[in-house]
């Protein structure tokens, strides 16, 4: 299956809310689904901003089918459309986790841009930070949309691992939220909570730090499993992420009327 064509198939057949968000560095459109209802709690997904964690699209579409319980969710399944296309169709790239101009978009948010352990400052399959905050056109569309729709809580999907990432300088009452939050989706999903030490300039980063919103990155699938998940893959993420974007909203529910 190529999760590219998967996700604009699905585009051109879905009857319920959709949008184009933005453009990727070679036109391809960035699209978008809504599920649920407007109003609080609103929840945000991201997927496959990593060009080869290209089966977290195919999760998306799982969890737009199912919808959400109460809120409402906005779901983007495939953030860095060039780059899974190289991983998916190009012999040799993949293992690719960047956009089509070698920015890994993921270390591109104005959140200690430029400062991660892993980043490097020059074109690359993966780490390049970028010229500077938000140069790549995915990047810049994905935080634009973030603003202009002030989601109460945002989810990334990545692969893998089997770990929750949550933190990136929350104090006082904004880190018991997060932590309370972030123990809760450990249950829903069996993964461990983690810390992602040494990282930075990432779209949970930005979240955090600049909205000041609980935000998540999903590492998905398990850590024994090699680079990139394939579709025979899909139905366990399908079993084991199925209900997050339901208990994130209740989560949310729960500590406002605390």
């Amino acid at each position: 299956m190529d999760a590219v064509d998967t996700v604009y198939r699905f585009y051109e057949r879905y009857r319920g809310e959709k949008f184009v968000y933005g453009r990727s560095a070679r036109g391809l459109p960035l699209v978008g689904f809504f599920v649920g209802r407007h109003g609080f709690p609103t929840i945000l997904l991201q997927y496959a901003i990593h060009a080869r964690e290209w089966v977290t699209a195919l999760l998306a579409l799982e969890h737009i089918g199912r919808g959400i319980p109460c809120g409402g969710a906005y779901i983007l399944p495939l953030t860095n459309p060039d780059g899974a296309a190289l991983s998916l169709r190009r012999e040799g790239f993949s293992l690719w986790k960047a956009n089509a101009e070698g920015v890994d978009c993921n270390v591109n948010f104005p959140a200690l841009w430029g400062t991660g352990s892993a980043n490097v400052f020059a074109p690359a399959p993966q780490g390049y930070v970028g010229a500077r905050p938000l140069s790549a056109p995915e990047a810049r569309s994905l935080a634009r949309f973030t603003r202009r729709v002030r989601p109460d809580a945002t989810v990334s999907y990545h692969t893998k691992g089997r770990v929750i990432y949550w933190e990136f300088g929350q104090t006082g009452e904004a880190l018991a939220r997060d932590r309370k939050i972030v123990f809760a989706l450990s249950e829903e999903t069996g993964y461990a909570v983690g810390s992602a030490a040494g990282s930075a300039g990432g779209y949970k980063d930005w979240c955090i730090r600049a909205l000041g919103i609980p935000a998540f990155t999903i590492e998905a699938g398990s850590d024994a499993l090699a680079h990139p998940l394939g579709e025979e893959r899909l139905p366990a993420l399908v079993r084991e992420n199925a209900g997050v974007p339901g208990r994130l909203a209740e989560e949310l529910l729960s500590w406002k009327k605390r």
